[in-house]
């Protein structure tokens, strides 16, 4: 597969057909993947700091992009963190970008971001895989979505100290041009602002776990608006001067609902759609079939990317105030290790005679 046709061209433009694993195609050996994440992302949460995370957990797009030319490469928001897929060529402005925003980040924000960078052929000769798909959330927002549990499988070993990318004693700063986390958090109108990470386990077929997102899907679907967490009108909106029809463009263009090796969804919720969806989950997980995570907020939050000379096609990254994914994360993690606990034999109690 050639680098011209290493992404997707045709974008979907309903959520649950990038649910169906036929639709990803696979990214060519020689192209990389580039992580990163705000290391203790949770405390600096919740010491209040949430914007400057999410901040910079954006700010690889927003400079890998301007140093690249173009935001025509697939890539996704994590709350705390990104991933992007660029081809081979790209190598030097990943490797820079990285090292700039991680740069960045420490003197600027005071947190530390942690970067790195790996080839699909790495990933793939470890068993896992990086395939993309396209879904248009509107005629101007087109967001990648990963398939493939290759991401995932990066983002572990990038934690565990590989692959990484260390600073540059010359870090540039970053160009962050059209990045802003300027609007007030958004309130929940039904309830509560829900995070939620729903992972497959590794031996899970995909077509189950596409058939579990699907339903998932139908009880967030049946409410207003599909339990899109951003208003519906400009009503009571604080952050911005925005006129209706700007807002309707802003809310469209949201990345609340998106696919990264799971289901990740940013959703204004009632209890009731929580408790039922929890259900399922604990079911499913039960069977061995996924992980999850979610976590309850009260407030939504939006980090706006605008690419330069490209004002029509401006992106809004999502995230719950309270934690949001970092947190989601954080709970799948301690559900996986409660789970392993309890699968560990007991020790054998031996009879000892007086």
């Amino acid at each position: 597969m050639t680098n011209s046709h290493a992404e997707p061209r045709q974008a979907y433009d309903e959520f649950s057909l990038v649910l169906d694993p036929d639709v990803y195609e696979p990214l060519p050996d020689d192209w990389l993947i580039g992580i990163t994440d705000v290391v203790s992302s949770t405390a600096a949460i919740r010491s209040g700091r949430y914007e400057d995370v999410n901040y910079a957990g954006a700010s690889i797009i927003a400079a890998l992009g301007n140093a690249w030319g173009s935001f025509d490469f697939p890539f996704v928001f994590r709350g705390d963190g990104a991933a992007f897929a660029l081809p081979a060529n790209g190598i030097m402005a990943a490797t820079s970008a990285l090292r700039d925003v991680a740069g960045f980040a420490k003197t600027d924000l005071h947190l530390d971001l942690r970067v790195g960078l790996v080839t699909v052929g790495e990933i793939r000769a470890n068993g896992r895989d990086v395939r993309t798909a396209r879904y248009a959330a509107s005629e101007s927002a087109i967001y990648a979505m990963f398939a493939g549990g290759g991401l995932k499988w990066a983002e572990q070993q990038i934690k565990n100290g590989r692959f990484l990318i260390k600073p540059g004693r010359y870090a540039m700063r970053p160009d962050l041009r059209g990045l802003s986390c300027d609007w007030a958090p958004f309130p929940s109108q039904r309830g509560e602002i829900l995070s939620l990470l729903v992972e497959p386990r590794d031996h899970t077929n995909p077509n189950v776990f596409a058939a579990l997102a699907k339903r998932l899907l139908e009880v967030f679907d049946a409410a207003p608006r599909r339990s899109h967490p951003l208003p519906g009108d400009v009503a009571g909106i604080s952050g911005g001067q925005v006129d209706a029809q700007r807002w309707s463009e802003v809310a469209s263009n949201s990345d609340f609902r998106k696919f990264d090796d799971g289901l990740r969804l940013t959703l204004d919720c009632t209890a009731d759609q929580i408790d039922s969806v929890e259900a399922i989950l604990v079911a499913a997980r039960e069977r061995g079939e996924i992980d999850f995570g979610l976590h309850r907020q009260s407030h939504a939050l939006m980090t706006c990317l605008v690419p330069s000379g490209r004002s029509e096609s401006h992106l809004h990254f999502l995230d719950g105030m309270g934690g949001g994914y970092a947190k989601a994360a954080e709970m799948m993690e301690e559900g996986v290790v409660a789970a392993r606990s309890s699968r560990r034999p007991e020790r054998p109690v031996v009879a000892t005679v007086a």
